[in-house]
C-alpha cells in the first residue's frame, strides 16, 4: 500500500464522523409543504434565552503552545499555573506526497535507570499491532517497540531511548520509523525522522525540565 492510499484511508475514516446527520425518512417527498397556520396563542420568544458566545481562554493553564522552533522539530509546551511549563520536542511525520502520517514527542528523562529519553508515537488506527513500532537511527540496527493502547487519535508507543541512543539522534542525519498497515500486512509504511535541529532542541526541552535551584 503506498504512503498516499495509507493516509487517505486514515483520514476516510476519520472524517466519516463528521458528515451530518439528514433528518430525511427513506422514500419522504421532498417537496415544501404548505405552512400550517399560526395558532392565535402561539408562544413568542420574549421568554427564550438566544445565547452568548464563550468568550475562548487565551494562555490559560493546560494551553499548548509553541514556544521555539528547531529547524525541523517544535518545542510544544503546556501552560501550568506556576510557570513550570513542561515541553517536549514534535515532530509531524508526512509521506512523500505531503499527508500527515503519523507524529513523535521526545523528551528527557532524569534518573530515569536505563532510559535517558523518552518517546510518545502516535500511528493511524488501521496499523498491525503485531508487527510492531521499527526505528532505526541512520544505519544502525532497528528497534521493535510495541504499542501500548489506542484511542480516537491513533495507536500509541512510548518508546524509551538509551543515552547511547540519544547521541546517535544528535549525530545523525534521520531517524526512520517503520508501520505495517493491517490492512495489508505484507507491505511495509517507512517514515522519515529528520534530526535536523535536534541537538539544539533535546537541550532546550532538557532546561525546561530541570528544577530551578532552591
Amino acid at each position: 500500500m503506498s504512503m498516499t492510499a495509507l493516509s487517505r484511508k486514515l483520514m476516510l475514516s476519520l472524517g466519516l464522523a463528521a458528515f451530518a446527520f439528514v433528518p430525511l425518512a427513506y422514500g419522504q417527498e421532498t417537496t415544501t409543504p404548505t405552512e400550517p397556520p399560526v395558532a392565535a396563542d402561539a408562544p413568542t420568544t420574549d421568554n427564550l434565552s438566544m445565547g452568548t458566545q464563550e468568550a475562548a481562554a487565551e494562555g490559560g493553564v493546560g494551553t499548548n503552545y509553541v514556544s521555539a522552533t528547531f529547524e525541523s522539530w517544535e518545542q510544544r509546551c503546556v501552560k501550568t499555573e506556576d510557570g513550570s511549563d513542561p515541553c517536549q520536542l514534535y515532530q509531524l511525520l508526512k509521506d512523500g506526497s505531503g499527508n500527515a502520517v503519523a507524529e513523535i514527542s521526545m523528551f528527557p528523562l532524569a534518573d530515569a535507570g536505563e532510559a535517558a529519553a523518552g518517546a510518545t508515537v502516535i500511528v493511524p488506527l488501521e496499523t498491525l499491532l503485531t508487527a510492531n513500532l521499527t526505528i532505526a537511527i541512520d544505519t544502525n540496527k532497528p528497534k521493535l517497540y510495541p504499542f501500548t493502547f489506542c484511542a480516537a487519535i491513533g495507536c500509541v508507543a512510548r518508546v524509551g531511548f538509551t543515552a547511547e541512543e540519544i547521541d546517535q539522534f544528535k549525530k545523525g542525519n534521520k531517524a526512520t520509523l517503520t508501520i505495517v498497515p493491517a490492512v495489508a500486512p505484507d507491505q511495509k509504511v517507512n517514515l522519515d525522522v529528520s534530526l535536523k535541529g535536534f541537538t539544539a532542541g533535546f537541550e532546550a526541552v532538557a532546561l525546561t525540565l530541570q528544577k530551578p535551584a532552591e
